[in-house]
């Protein structure tokens, strides 16, 4: 049988390649401004923090295009979509203000606060690497739905939600870009001139923006003062950051551990999320490659984990193929190096690229209910929940606590390893639903060891934080065993009778 022919290169992939390359631009829009306003230099962070990203985006995308290549040839089709890769918008609000800002605020130093970034980065990298060993066993033994509802949680608060929030900061310009993107990329209509959605919806939402006065012009000129030489330039300076991590700063481990197991699991769930799309990628192998790639940014100065992003699904619904990311590793690369990165987040208004990731969120959310059985859709549904927490706690609870406090006790400690608790609750809701209160039972008790130790309803890694979690889930534990023993007479009785007959 002939090989199939798999292009390096297809028309869908233009669009593929605006998704994903806004995808990371608002991320770093997002990481420049918040960077910035914590006192870190513009040297630092488009010299050193964006180039080093961009290494790692390369990287990861051209090896991901590899991968695809690999199961286009296995499966003889030539319709694989490539994964993505980026920074998780999550993780990255994590290591902004769990990582970056404490480092800073105890060292008073942006030099000094920069090499422990990257040090935490580097480690970061380690331990998702680390976790493709156990990856495809958590993949095999994980319900579906609990791990794309968790996913779907992340989509629907993070990507979807807040930049639906975003749109809306300019109605006019950001209801106008929605509706090319809606109409574009799920309706599937044809733009003017053949021009690409994306691309379209960024011109004439750009345009619109500027020419009703929503964006301010002195926008342009800070944009293209901007532009620059900023070659990624290697750096041990990490070495100096693991000796502040070993030190004074050891506490930022317990931030550092679970949010690296939680970015191993996100790829996990977005692996699973293409597999039911259709394209089913080595769970553990992605996992590594996330792993390597987060080191290899770090040695550039980078700060920020990368994981198989979100935006896949996005980009599968877009019938992309391979070549959607290798363009973005490239163009993102020269990019940031010439600073246009820099001109772009200021020129370009982020109403007019958050219809994008409204989309990505919408595309994801959809594909989390079209890939399970419908009886499970339940189990979606809860593993959605705590993400709502932990967007209430991530975006609300430092300025607002007391009002967050006011509004539930339970929203902060329910935020605490969203992931976690999202894939618990959606796993003992599938086996709830199939009868098997025995696996039901285990998922319990996983959760109350979770708790026990702090991945869980804890604000760092600790024994006890608060044992009514811990107690909690072992009550539950034990009801499930309870129900498990019933259900085991009820079919013994049941075989007697039959037997009987």
């Amino acid at each position: 049988m002939s090989k199939v022919n798999y292009p390096l290169f297809k028309k869908e992939d233009i669009d593929g390649f605006f998704a994903l390359f806004q995808n990371n631009l608002a991320n770093f829009v997002l990481i420049a401004v918040a960077m910035i306003g914590m006192g870190y230099p513009e040297s630092i962070v488009y010299k050193r923090v964006i180039p080093g990203a961009a290494i790692s985006v390369l990287c990861g995308n051209l090896y991901y295009a590899h991968m695809a290549k690999k199961l286009s040839q296995r499966e003889n089709r030539s319709d694989v979509t490539a994964l993505s890769y980026g920074i998780s918008t999550p993780v990255m609000f994590i290591y902004l203000f769990g990582v970056l800002r404490p480092a800073l605020d105890m060292t008073g130093n942006p030099e000094t606060a920069w090499k422990i970034g990257m040090a935490a980065c580097f480690l970061g990298g380690v331990v998702e690497a680390a976790g493709s060993i156990v990856g495809k066993w958590i993949r095999d033994h994980l319900p579906r739905a609990s791990m794309l509802g968790a996913l779907a949680g992340v989509a629907f608060a993070f990507i979807g939600g807040e930049l639906f929030f975003k749109t809306y900061e300019m109605p006019v310009v950001g209801m106008v870009v929605l509706s090319f993107i809606l109409i574009g990329l799920i309706g599937k209509k044809s733009m003017p001139f053949k021009i690409p959605a994306s691309l379209f919806a960024i011109i004439i939402g750009t345009t619109l923006a500027y020419i009703i006065g929503s964006a301010d012009p002195s926008q342009i000129s800070e944009g293209f003062s901007t532009v620059g030489f900023y070659i990624p330039i290697p750096t041990l300076g990490f070495l100096a950051g693991i000796s502040y991590l070993m030190g004074p700063m050891m506490g930022l481990f317990a931030i550092l551990i679970p949010i690296s197991i939680y970015n191993f699991i996100e790829t996990m769930n977005n692996v699973e999320a293409m597999s039911a799309a259709g394209d089913s990628y080595n769970v553990q192998e992605a996992q590594f490659a996330d792993g390597v790639g987060t080191m290899i940014g770090s040695l550039f100065g980078g700060v920020f984990p990368t994981t198989v992003y979100i935006a896949s699904i996005g980009s599968k619904w877009m019938n992309a193929g391979r070549g959607y990311c290798i363009i973005n590793g490239i163009v993102f690369l020269i990019a940031s190096t010439f600073g246009i990165i820099a001109a772009m987040s200021k020129i370009i208004p982020v109403p007019v690229i958050a219809p994008i990731l409204v989309f990505v969120g919408i595309s994801m959310v959809s594909q989390a209910f079209s890939s399970v059985n419908k009886k499970h859709y339940p189990a979606v549904v809860i593993a959605m929940f705590p993400y709502f927490a932990n967007y209430i706690m991530t975006r609300f609870n430092g300025g607002a606590g007391e009002i967050v406090n006011n509004l539930s006790t339970a929203i902060v400690p329910l935020g605490q390893g969203a992931m976690f608790t999202g894939l618990i609750w959606g796993a003992i809701l599938v086996y709830i639903i199939d009868y098997e209160f025995d696996k039901a039972a285990y998922v319990s008790i996983v959760g109350s060891l979770l708790s026990l130790v702090g991945f869980m309803h804890a604000p760092k890694l600790s024994i006890v934080t608060d044992y009514q979690y811990v107690l909690g889930y072992a009550a539950i534990g034990f009801m499930f065993i309870i129900f498990s023993i019933k259900e085991k007479v009820k079919a013994v009785t049941k075989e007697e009778v039959i037997e009987t007959i």
